[in-house]
């Protein structure tokens, strides 16, 4: 397979924090129908050095510090400070390509109008979700062809035209993005796979509509990923959806974990464009953490926030006290450190908690875009628990050698039930202290 096309010139010089790669649309590429590799544990450790790996993270920490404040000198030489919200014009008025996928989106979201649920007791799974799937399988090309440029779809294919063009990368990645007909299911991965499906439009080059210095991303997750995450929780109350892969009462949550990466982003304290993502401090006047708690207060600020968008909808389908159906969130909320010490935390145990996770990543398909070819700069990640635990009932392969492993493959121990994260004075757990990704690194790089 060929090499891995480069960042643009452009791109090295204008941004010194990493972001996902462009193919170079003069360059003939090879796309290929995604499939599955992960069939066991121990495929976990070598996804764990993948470039699929690699982008994802790349590709989510590039979003999450497009989503912090920013500040910039007012004409009185006073800090002024721009904050991106829900409802705000990054998902009103967005950039051509985003606002494609929000018609793309309506459209899927209203074929559950053809697709009404079977009445009658049933507290799992409703057998209508499959129809409404059946009918998003029927469309799926087409509503690619309406809402996406000719020129993304059939983007070249090796030169002779006769190969596979990136329209069969993007359906795949469409498709595993709504859950699953099978199991009557939804969870992480299934988002995992929508974040892989708008990383493949980046790639090749779907939003060079949007201004740089981060208006693009800003405009993909308030205009794209929020919208989703919409039409996700009405199929998950329409349906009953099961929970997939996960943790149950010691899960951060059933269905979704990076509205909390991103939503915690929005309320960190302000950076300026040339600064890394604050790892302590919140913006001014922000929602205290703490304040998740409060449901009428959640009911407020989930029209902005997506943090509390996610808390909100556990409220929608949750009852009874807070801390005792949502004890890790309950817990993250003791934390005094700030938004920016709960956006470090909530990277590292993405990490930990859905790219570790065999039961999570086993259903995540490689094509060329996200790549189960090597990453040629990772090392072989240290033998963690949690993997031993996944290879010892599957495979004997040996583990691999200990040294000088990428920090982003040192993840915490996720086989047991997480820890409880401990309210002050005791401010973070395992699960935020121990899992440092190369790009939860890059976080890390001091300001200025």
């Amino acid at each position: 397979m060929e090499a891995p096309p480069q960042p643009s010139t452009q791109q090295q010089s204008e941004c010194p924090f990493p972001t996902l790669e462009t193919l170079d649309p003069s360059a003939p590429h090879v796309f290929i129908r995604p499939v599955k590799q992960i069939n066991d544990g121990p495929d976990v450790a070598r996804f764990l050095t993948s470039k699929a790996y690699r982008d994802i993270g790349i590709f989510v920490l590039q979003l999450s510090r497009a989503m912090c404040p920013r500040k910039s000198k007012g004409e009185d030489g006073k800090d002024k400070i721009h904050t991106f919200l829900i409802g705000s014009e990054y998902e009103t008025q967005p950039a051509e390509s985003v606002r494609g996928l929000q018609q793309m989106l309506a459209k899927i979201e209203a074929f559950i109008d053809e697709a009404p649920p079977h009445q009658g007791p049933r507290r799992f799974g409703n057998t209508s979700f499959r129809t409404w799937y059946q009918l998003l399988q029927a469309q799926v090309t087409a509503l690619l062809q309406e809402h996406l440029p000719e020129s993304v779809l059939r983007h070249s294919s090796g030169g002779s035209g006769q190969g596979s063009t990136a329209q069969v990368e993007l359906e795949t990645y469409l498709l595993g993005a709504f859950g699953s007909a099978q199991r009557l299911d939804y969870g992480t991965g299934h988002e995992l796979s929508f974040l892989a499906f708008l990383g493949c439009l980046w790639k090749l080059g779907a939003f060079k509509d949007g201004n740089p210095n981060g208006d693009i991303e800003r405009y993909i997750v308030l205009g794209a990923f929020e919208p989703y995450l919409r039409v996700v929780r009405r199929l998950i109350i329409t349906y009953t959806l099961e929970p997939a892969g996960t943790h149950g009462v010691w899960g951060l949550d059933d269905h979704s974990f990076q509205s909390y990466i991103y939503g915690s982003a929005q309320l960190t304290r302000a950076i300026s464009e040339t600064e890394a993502m604050p790892l302590e401090g919140s913006l001014f006047r922000a929602p205290k953490p703490s304040s998740i708690v409060k449901a009428e207060y959640v009911e407020e600020e989930r029209k902005r926030y997506m943090y509390f968008s996610a808390v909100g909808f556990i409220n929608d389908v949750k009852k009874g006290p807070f801390w005792e159906h949502s004890p890790i969130l309950f817990d993250i909320s003791g934390i005094k450190d700030g938004w920016g010490k709960i956006n470090k935390g909530m990277i590292k145990m993405f990490n930990a908690e859905v790219l570790s996770k065999f039961p999570v990543v086993q259903h995540f398909y490689f094509g060329s875009l996200f790549s189960w070819d090597q990453d040629p700069d990772a090392a072989t990640p240290p033998q963690s628990a949690h993997i031993a635990s996944q290879q010892s009932t599957l495979s004997s392969m040996p583990p691999p050698p200990s040294g000088a492993a990428r920090p982003w493959a040192q993840a915490t121990n996720p086989t047991s039930r997480p820890q409880k994260l401990q309210r002050e004075p005791h401010p973070v757990n395992e699960a935020f202290r121990a899992t440092q990704a190369p790009w939860a690194k890059s976080s890390d790089r001091p300001s200025g």
